[in-house]
């Protein structure tokens, strides 16, 4: 039985949510404000959190930042009524690893905890660490080292980085990684992919002094492709 927080501050929004992800199997706890959801989260350990940015005491976009510095590991999705495009982008930088638009079709609500919860699981035991460079992703551990040392990601960074790493070299679509890594049923805007790269690229940058890595090259209208280094 997987454990998960709702933090919503609107009753119909949040009573529905809670019973369905109740009927559904899962542990659920529900929080109105940002201050009980940060209490929750230290107080125990969560695998999925639904998150509302609008709260009604504390910035959704901070209780998602210290969400994530709490439980690093958990699968954070922000929930937001804001249009603003860049309003997910902060989201997703403070954090989160997916996002839906309020109030969230059930059905795709439902899929996509399915398909994180799922991703989220143990790594496959007998799958072979990938090398590119100095650079070793090693699905079964879960851990990513540059030159022997590690280089810590979040959960969906490293999907990405695994996915990109399986094929280097190789050309891969934005709707083979939405696919791969995120919900094989997504549909809709892909923004929270660019900002996954942007970051990982951010990352892998800061380990660059330490070895010789891969770069993620843009492939304009495709997608992206890990170019070992030369």
């Amino acid at each position: 039985m997987s454990r998960l927080l709702v933090v919503e501050d609107d009753e119909t929004i949040g009573s529905v949510l809670e019973s369905s992800l109740v009927a559904h199997g899962h542990e659920v706890v529900w929080r109105r404000t940002g201050k009980g959801a940060l209490a929750e989260a230290a107080a125990s350990e969560f695998n999925l959190v639904l998150l509302d940015l609008g709260l009604p005491d504390l910035d959704g976009v901070e209780v998602c930042r210290q969400l994530r510095t709490r439980q690093p590991s958990t699968v954070l999705v922000i929930l937001t009524a804001r249009t603003d495009e860049m309003d997910v982008v902060i989201g997703l930088e403070a954090g989160a690893d997916d996002y839906l638009t309020k109030p969230p079709r059930l059905g795709e609500l439902l899929a996509r905890i399915r398909a994180h919860l799922r991703r989220a699981g143990p790594g496959v035991p007998d799958a072979e660490p990938s090398r590119i460079g100095d650079l070793l992703v090693d699905t079964a551990s879960r851990r990513v080292t540059v030159a022997g040392r590690e280089l810590s990601l979040r959960a969906k960074e490293f999907d990405l980085l695994a996915r990109l790493a399986a094929t280097p070299g190789v050309a891969v679509s934005r709707q083979t990684l939405m696919s791969e890594v995120w919900d094989e049923h997504w549909y809709g805007p892909t923004k929270t992919l660019d900002v996954h790269v942007a970051a990982l690229r951010r990352r892998l940058g800061e380990m660059a002094g330490f070895g010789e890595l891969p770069a993620i090259v843009t492939l304009r209208g495709h997608g992206y492709r890990l170019e070992p280094p030369s």
